[in-house]
């Protein structure tokens, strides 16, 4: 059966692409994501690295998980977590960088500004 090519355009796949952003747009899930680059960990490591409490950390880890960006593998009485896909690294690094970029360029134009009118 051959494969059907899907269209970047197609509404179900943007949905999907805007349902991906919304699981990375709460700052809790990049704070689980930065803990669990250095490898696998359970809930007690992962929430005394992120100082998250339980109940929300479970809630975070549910929904990451569901999105398919981490993977749970249960070990004895424990679950741990990681990373199911390292690309999401190059796409929160890229991100990054570019938020970067343009914050150093807002502050060299308010350097600019008070450089030229004398004001702040």
């Amino acid at each position: 059966m051959p494969k059907t090519k899907l269209s970047k355009t197609d509404p179900a796949i943007l949905a999907a692409v805007a349902d991906y952003f919304k699981v990375l747009s709460e700052g809790s899930r990049l704070q689980i994501l930065t803990c669990l680059k250095s490898g696998s960990m359970n809930v007690m490591e992962i929430a005394e690295a992120t100082g998250l409490g339980q109940a929300n950390l479970s809630k975070h880890l549910k929904v990451l998980t569901q999105a398919g960006i981490l993977s749970r593998q249960p070990k004895g009485t424990s679950a741990y977590y990681e990373i199911a896909d390292p690309v999401i690294f190059e796409f929160c690094e890229l991100a990054c960088d570019r938020i970067t970029e343009r914050l150093l360029q807002q502050a060299e134009s308010l350097k600019a500004l008070r450089n030229n009118t004398g004001v702040f």
